[in-house]
């Protein structure tokens, strides 16, 4: 993998750096090494890549569906070519394990075989009008061009995500990717659609920061849509903006997922599942269970074993095969997840397992004694911290789990399918999975959040909804009598 080459700003169909005056360093979280070094970008190339996809969009929306079927297609199996390298790079960059970042690829690769579909899914109506004579057609048509912010968790990911449904709608697109994964998040994707055939200027990556550019990416007249993925706190902001300046927003934001385990669930499964649930990624996803929920006449078991499975976790270097949990991104991170849980131990919590921390890798660690109404509870874990509580009656696991801003995912764990849906549905969330984990994403099943979670959805058709808008032209083939003739 070409490392200089990625550590530029993509603009314009052009690989070069930016014009800021900043330099922003790119590091391995782990190990603190460097892996590029980037010129940023100032607001004058932030307005050069937004007009350059201005620009190709018109062309590219014209272009005939099966040739941009081709695109995705390519891209597929460009990814599919360069697994081993890729996960090198998220490995490298975003402290992944191999096990995550073949996750991830896969999710990737799923992401693009469903956007190749999308351009010859995109339809029209014809529909009555009560006007004698006449027609209305109603024309599905894509939005322009949409601005892309990325997080740093599954950047290779949750950018796709956004950007390859956009480009399949007929749309333009400017990414700018967190400060933390400029590669895998931002130019490596320019980089795959360059091979894939994607016309020069359409997609465009600016690698900055937000002391930078303040609010311009968010402000430019250009873009119609605006997609961030990320805490709930910026969301909000990139919301409001977004209203301001008549944007449409598409906000996929944070989570507080609770994992209820029923008085008559497989124990040994629902271990494994909160297992995965929690400590996938060192808990850095948004769908990451932070609230474990048990019935307490199986709780004492249920901790047992849990506690026993995650202490076994091996942690440290990511790029070792062995390895379950690694660094968080930065150590930022790491001082406010400690000192979150030692707020919550002074508060009360008890601590069932907690080692020290190493670096930027959080050792995982497993709390009880926490009610919902603490400050812990409420907010989102993003590292291996989890809390264990109990309940006593599906009512309270449903109140329980509601009671919180969050509305992301959740899982229900019980032999008793049917009641498992029940509490399901009784659930403020966008997802919940009845017997399996809280962390899942499909290529055609809508993806989103309720309350602060979020707005809006992403995936399959849902993606179409968000990543275009409708004309309605009418078409009168006789002659109207008006009222003033």
């Amino acid at each position: 993998m070409d490392i200089a080459k990625l550590a530029k700003q993509h603009i314009a169909g052009q690989w070069r750096s930016g014009t800021g005056e900043k330099t922003l360093v790119d590091r391995n979280p782990f190990n603190g090494e460097v892996l590029g070094e980037f010129t940023v970008a100032a607001t004058s190339d932030i307005d050069e890549a937004y007009r350059a996809s201005a620009e190709a969009q018109l062309a590219w929306a014209e272009t005939n569906a099966y040739a941009k079927r081709t695109v995705f297609e390519n891209a597929a199996r460009i990814v599919g070519e360069r697994f081993g390298e890729i996960t090198e790079l998220i490995i490298a960059e975003v402290g992944g394990t191999a096990l995550k970042a073949g996750f991830e690829i896969g999710l990737v690769i799923d992401a693009l075989k469903e956007a190749a579909t999308l351009p010859l899914r995109i339809e029209g109506m014809i529909l009555p009008s009560p006007v004698d004579d006449t027609e209305n057609f109603v024309y599905r048509k894509p939005v322009g061009v949409v601005g892309v912010i990325s997080p740093f968790n599954f950047p290779f990911f949750l950018t796709m995500k956004c950007v390859a449904p956009a480009l399949a709608t007929g749309n333009g697109v400017v990414v700018k990717p967190h400060e933390e994964t400029p590669m895998t998040g931002g130019t490596l994707l320019a980089e795959i659609f360059e091979e894939a055939g994607l016309p020069s200027g359409l997609l465009n990556v600016t690698v900055t920061e937000i002391p930078v550019i303040g609010d311009y990416f968010l402000e430019h007249p250009v873009p119609r849509v605006l997609a961030f993925t990320g805490s709930s706190a910026v969301g909000r902001h990139v919301g409001e903006v977004a209203a301001k300046y008549f944007k449409k927003a598409i906000l996929e934001l944070g989570g507080n997922s609770a994992f209820i385990v029923c008085d008559d669930a497989d124990l040994e499964y629902a271990v494994d599942a909160a297992v995965f649930s929690r400590f996938t990624h060192q808990g850095q996803i948004c769908m990451s269970a932070n609230r474990i929920m048990v019935h307490s006449s199986v709780a004492a078991e249920f901790k047992e074993r849990f506690v026993a499975k995650v202490a076994a976790l091996s942690t440290g270097d990511p790029a070792d095969p062995a390895t379950v949990v690694g660094p968080l991104i930065n150590n930022r991170q790491v001082v406010a997840l400690e000192g979150q849980v030692d707020a919550a131990v002074s508060a009360g919590a008890r601590t069932l397992l907690r080692g020290t921390a190493e670096g930027n890798v959080v050792p995982p660690v497993v709390l009880e004694g926490v009610s919902v109404k603490d400050d812990i509870a409420r907010a989102e874990l993003f590292g291996p911290v989890v809390l264990v509580m109990e309940f006593d009656s599906d009512d309270e696991a449903v109140a329980m789990a509601n009671d919180t801003d969050y509305g992301l995912s959740g899982a229900v764990h019980t032999k008793d399918l049917a009641r498992g849906v029940r509490i399901a549905k009784r659930i403020q969330t966008g997802m919940v999975h009845v017997n399996d984990t809280t962390i899942a994403d499909e290529p055609i099943v809508p993806f989103g959040g309720e309350k602060h979670s979020g707005l809006g959805r992403l995936n399959g058709q849902s993606s179409i909804d968000e990543l275009t808008t409708t004309q309605w032209i009418s078409v009168n083939h006789g002659r109207r009598i008006y009222p003033y003739q």
